[in-house]
């Protein structure tokens, strides 16, 4: 893993209260990177277009990015006083979710940390909300912060997928484990593994082959698979140096087994892979994300493969 030299804190101007922020700076002075507040801001009633538009609307616009600048000013004071290095940017763009990727591409920001909400079951299935948007969309590491206490020395989980089931590449458990190790390593915090399997899935592939007796042994299908995952997940998590008091392999789903996990042994982050080859599996792949996030009772660090480019418009200018 690359050293951490750029954290970006999404600020939401509407809010008095930034979790993100505060768990971003905790990051950069725990790796002495320097922390960057964005804001982007966006109001349709002040966009104009390349028709109407006009040097009135261009500066409300400034006026209200400047007004947007100064009170990251005012936030950057104190973290500055701390002894971080601080910059701070607002921009006008639109969408949300877009505007950040853009942003993170433009400036090489190493990990993305934004605080996050719950959201309805509706807002899910219809793809409205800019979290979900951005688990879809951003290469970089994305940071969900949860508004809660986080520990002096902090328990991360790294949920894997020894065996691929997702159509995820074996490199990403690589990363996801890579990673929570830096982390653990550079907060003095504990690194455990994850990873959950459904016995169903063995039982209803079985079920499915005509030519099986009609008396399945159950039983012995359900035993087979996961020796198949303790194999594969201990390979794994052997390669990592992860302890085995520290290694979950559980028989379940992941967005019910992880969260429990999460409570029983006090995390502060679950690290997670999410990945889209195509519309279709970006869509079960990222609802599994999404579904998590919303049971977890602690923050989610979403990590991409490095050969992931994101469908996000981004000039070559932004990007260089």
């Amino acid at each position: 893993m690359k050293k951490i030299n750029q954290v970006m804190s999404v600020i939401d101007p509407t809010a008095d209260a930034q979790p993100a922020m505060e768990r971003a700076a905790w990051l950069a002075k725990s790796t002495g990177a320097e922390l960057e507040l964005f804001i982007c801001y966006y109001n349709e009633y002040l966009s104009g277009d390349r028709l109407f538009d006009s040097p009135s609307l261009e500066k409300a616009r400034q006026e209200i990015i400047s007004g947007h600048e100064k009170n990251l000013e005012k936030l950057a004071a104190p973290l500055r006083e701390s002894g971080i290095s601080v910059k701070t940017t607002a921009v006008w763009d639109h969408p949300l979710y877009e505007g950040i990727v853009r942003h993170a591409a433009a400036t090489g920001a190493d990990v993305i940390f934004k605080d996050t909400h719950h959201h309805s079951a509706v807002a899910r299935a219809l793809l409205t909300n800019t979290d979900w948007n951005l688990i879809r969309t951003c290469a970089v590491p994305l940071w969900l912060v949860k508004q809660k206490e986080f520990a002096a020395k902090p328990v991360f989980i790294a949920a894997i997928d020894p065996l691929n089931e997702h159509d995820k590449p074996a490199a990403l458990d690589d990363e996801i484990l890579v990673l929570s190790k830096a982390l653990g390593d550079v907060t003095g915090g504990e690194v455990r593994a994850f990873h959950s399997y459904d016995p169903r899935i063995a039982v209803a592939t079985a079920t499915a082959n005509a030519y099986i007796p009609v008396s399945l042994p159950f039983d012995e299908i359900e035993k087979q698979m996961r020796e198949q995952h303790e194999k594969r997940f201990n390979e794994v998590t052997d390669f990592h140096g992860i302890a085995k008091d520290m290694a979950h392999l559980v028989a379940g789903l992941t967005h019910e087994e992880l969260p429990e996990l999460a409570d029983k042994v006090k995390a502060d982050v679950v690290v997670m892979g999410a990945v889209s080859r195509n519309r279709w599996k970006r869509l079960f792949i990222g609802a599994t994300a999404e579904r998590t996030l919303e049971h977890l009772p602690c923050d989610l660090l979403i990590v991409k493969p490095d050969w992931f480019q994101t469908p996000a418009e981004i000039s070559d200018e932004r990007a260089a």
